[in-house]
């Protein structure tokens, strides 16, 4: 699929990788129609200082079919990116995880099959996986529902499937691992790090033994593109990760030697997950995205972490690392 010449929806594209998407996909001269959830202070998130004659910005609520249908017509290929996340937060309201995940995927399926766009692209997580049963983990895991947030992507995921089985819609699933990097929120454990390393005396986490394959943003912004372009890919789910792991111990050890200061690490209860919905270890197994459509990252570890800390070292205002972010 030649995506320069498509008029294309994101949605979440406000967000921490779906603004990164919608920058990539202007850089390359497409029309994009970026969705975001309404505020009543117009707020577009990262896209807030963008402007591109080739962008449009629609505001709605995917779990409004209306506004779904509204922002798809006269679309050729649609990334769906919007999602409710956090997953503490899933478990004080796991009725809006599924409100958002779940009926939200299921109006965006509803309007692709409606105005036959040529492909839709589905954002999954490694969180569906949970606690690897083996590692590395390829696309045959079994799924886990291990928290209520995890819970409520398998059901999306199974939708898809549902509609690529029933209606023959043009449907791939893409599922990265903890992709990190520049505008992503404090919700996440890598900002969490480097905002409290550069504002605090003491470092709060929760578990420090879990691991997790950490990916740079725009190296899952290339995996989005790339899928996109390929003719293998419908009908598939295709994990994007880096290969390899780190405990968060580990990353947090990581973060404070690039920042260069002394700090302790503690451990916070309240940052904790329920004992059964911790997820104890993620690493992927990416061959299938190498052999469908050649992809592999190119950002290392250490090179993503430096761009990162210093991106929130110029950006720290927006963050507030004295709270706990659910």
């Amino acid at each position: 699929m030649d995506i320069e010449n498509k008029k294309i929806l994101v949605t979440g594209a406000g967000g921490f990788i779906g603004s990164h998407l919608t920058e990539r996909l202007l850089q390359s001269g497409s029309e994009v129609t970026a969705f975001v959830r309404y505020n009543s202070r117009s707020d577009f998130g990262f896209l807030q200082e963008l402007e591109n004659e080739n962008l449009e910005i629609k505001q709605g609520d995917l779990r409004d079919q209306y506004s779904v249908m509204e922002a798809m017509k006269g679309k050729d290929l649609v990334f769906h990116l919007g999602a409710l996340i956090a997953i503490p937060y899933s478990y004080l309201n796991p009725w809006d995880a599924f409100e958002t995940n779940v009926k939200g995927t299921l109006n965006i399926l509803t309007a692709a099959k409606h105005y036959g766009v040529e492909k839709l692209i589905n954002t999954s997580t490694s969180e569906t996986y949970g606690t690897a049963r083996y590692v590395p983990i390829n696309e045959d895991h079994p799924l886990q529902g291990q928290s209520p947030y995890s819970a409520s992507k398998i059901a999306s995921d199974k939708f898809v499937e549902s509609f690529i089985s029933s209606y023959e819609l043009p449907v791939t699933t893409l599922r990265p691992f903890n992709t990190y990097g520049p505008r992503q929120s404090s919700r996440a454990v890598i900002p969490t790090i480097i905002t409290q390393v550069l504002t605090q005396d003491i470092l709060k986490l929760g578990s420090l033994s879990p691991t997790r394959d950490f990916t740079f943003v725009k190296d899952t912004v290339e995996g989005f593109v790339k899928v996109a372009k390929s003719d293998k890919t419908v009908g598939e789910v295709t994990n994007i990760g880096s290969g390899a792991e780190i405990s968060i111990g580990h990353i947090a050890k990581k973060i404070i030697s690039i920042i260069g200061k002394e700090i302790e690490i503690e451990e916070d209860k309240r940052r904790k997950r329920p004992s059964k919905s911790e997820v104890q270890r993620l690493i992927c197994d990416n061959s299938k995205a190498k052999e469908l459509f050649d992809w592999q990252p190119n950002y290392s570890l250490d090179e993503g972490l430096e761009i990162t800390v210093n991106w929130i070292k110029e950006n720290l205002k927006i963050y507030n690392p004295e709270n706990y972010t659910v």
